[in-house]
């Protein structure tokens, strides 16, 4: 077996896959990806993660490494080059995990392609219910930007290679979209009026090039997303 061999089983479009990958590259780490079918899963997939069967999936020298935040966590403390993703003081570390905490409960839920889950309600549904569903993505986002404003007291994000951290790449990997997913919903998911801090953070993490490197192309992200919509809007329990 190749010594510090690193495979991730992934699949393109998935937020969850990007925030692994985004990792990887920041921290100069070789890997190899596999990409998954979901429809038709790997066996290598299905013994590396039987509990749930889904990516993504870690592999470090023939060992399976399960979830993506687990995987991040676990690809800090492993590679110690790059840029730090936790915090070394730890009450900044338990901030940042609170916060991490937050979006995950927000965004709980089965895996979606290229959209979090609370962003789902607004895509698969039309009207008021899509307007309802708006109005709560809304009022989260709100609540999780005042709440995050200690991490820059001058009120402007600054992040480069260098100063990227867990937060930068869950934030970058749930919402980093959100032009594709305005484009097809007609809404402003991340508005620059009522979400100015949001805003300006993710478009500093979306300018770095190794984020636009991950970033897959915008048509074809638009096209998968009017799918889902089409196929939610049709019948909302056929999706996954």
């Amino acid at each position: 077996m190749e010594e510090n061999k690193v495979t991730l089983h992934g699949v393109w479009a998935s937020p969850y896959s990007k925030r692994v990958e985004l990792a990887l590259k920041l921290k100069g780490i070789p890997f190899e990806y596999v990409e998954e079918d979901l429809t038709n899963k790997s066996p290598l997939l299905l013994k590396y993660n039987p509990v749930h069967k889904k990516i993504p999936v870690l592999v470090h020298n023939g060992k399976p490494i399960c979830e993506s935040l687990v995987i991040l966590e676990y690809i800090d403390e492993t590679w110690k080059d790059g840029p730090q993703l936790l915090p070394q003081d730890p009450y900044k570390r338990a901030q940042v995990r609170f916060w991490i905490s937050y979006l995950q409960q927000q965004s709980s839920g089965q895996l979606m392609l290229i959209i979090p889950p609370d962003v789902m309600g607004s895509i698969t549904s039309d009207g008021e219910t899509q307007e309802k569903a708006s109005k709560e993505l809304f009022e989260k986002l709100k609540v999780f930007e005042e709440g995050v404003k200690e991490f820059f007291p001058d009120g402007t994000p600054c992040v480069d290679n260098n100063s990227v951290g867990i937060l930068d790449i869950l934030l970058v990997s749930l919402f980093g979209a959100h032009k594709v997913q305005s484009e097809v919903l007609g809404i402003k998911i991340i508005d620059q009026e009522k979400n100015p801090l949001l805003f300006s953070w993710i478009t500093a993490i979306t300018e770095l090039p190794v984020v636009k490197e991950i970033i897959p192309p915008h048509d074809k992200l638009v096209a998968v997303l009017h799918t889902i919509r089409n196929a939610g809007l049709k019948s909302p329990a056929a999706l996954p």
